[in-house]
């Protein structure tokens, strides 16, 4: 069986002597025996010890914590929960740093497509970078009630053209037409624009927003503060807007 001295079980563990000794005197690392010189000598168990002890202090347990848990009939069962729960906390930390890279990696992108971007600019992509779970939340409601639609649309059509019952395809077409005013009415009425001039969020009249021409991101509008005409970035409506639809 193999014999480590201190400075040797120190190495294999990366920690020091003198950590290795003040364990010893804690009473949660004793040496299985000492040499004739009286040198302190660990066994293969107490070396499983050791790392044991190293783990428990990374995960921040008191010194005292370790001896009592140490010192159970059966410390792999709570060991085994303290993993559990040390497993659980580092997957949270993994995905707060994950939404905290997509952000970094986000505004990079953003910044990117801007040649002369400013303090504002920067606050605009922010704004939207905050948003954009509001605005999928929106879409996610367009969709719910779009798909529907489009399949009363279709259904009605086709039953209509095989028996000729037309008046059932007028029933479905209503149906759209109204499914479709209230999309329009709810979309607008959750959106905003940011003006790449000014900077400023506003709400445009629904005429205006309905028929101008746009982008999946964009749409060409008048700035309600500066007056200026041109693609405006969409952006979740908050309470504080300039104009009510």
């Amino acid at each position: 069986m193999s014999k480590y001295t201190t400075g040797e079980i120190a190495k294999l563990c990366g920690v020091s002597v003198r950590t290795v000794q003040y364990y010893d005197t804690r009473n949660i690392l004793v040496p299985s025996e000492l040499s004739e010189g009286g040198r302190r000598l660990y066994s293969e168990e107490d070396l499983e010890r050791l790392k044991i002890i190293c783990f428990l202090r990374e995960m921040d347990l008191p010194i005292n914590t370790i001896g009592d848990l140490l010192a159970e009939e059966d410390p792999g069962s709570v060991i085994g929960i303290l993993l559990d729960e040390q497993e659980n906390s580092l997957r949270a930390e993994i995905g707060e740093r994950q939404k905290k890279l997509e952000l970094v990696t986000g505004m990079k992108r953003a910044l990117d497509r801007i040649e002369n971007f400013s303090v504002e600019s920067i606050g605009d992509i922010a704004n939207l970078m905050d948003n954009r779970k509001k605005l999928r939340k929106i879409r996610g409601t367009m969709l719910a009630v779009g798909i529907p639609a489009e399949i009363v649309e279709w259904g009605t059509l086709i039953y209509a053209i095989i028996t000729g019952n037309w008046w059932v395809f007028a029933i479905g077409l209503i149906i759209v037409i109204a499914a479709a005013v209230w999309m329009s009415r709810y979309y607008f009425r959750n959106v905003a624009y940011i003006c790449p001039r000014c900077h400023t969020v506003f709400v445009p009249k629904l005429r205006d927003a309905f028929f101008a021409n746009h982008t999946p991101t964009t749409r060409k509008l008048t700035c309600t503060s500066c007056g200026h005409h041109g693609f405006c970035v969409e952006t979740c409506r908050e309470e504080a807007t300039h104009e009510e639809v």
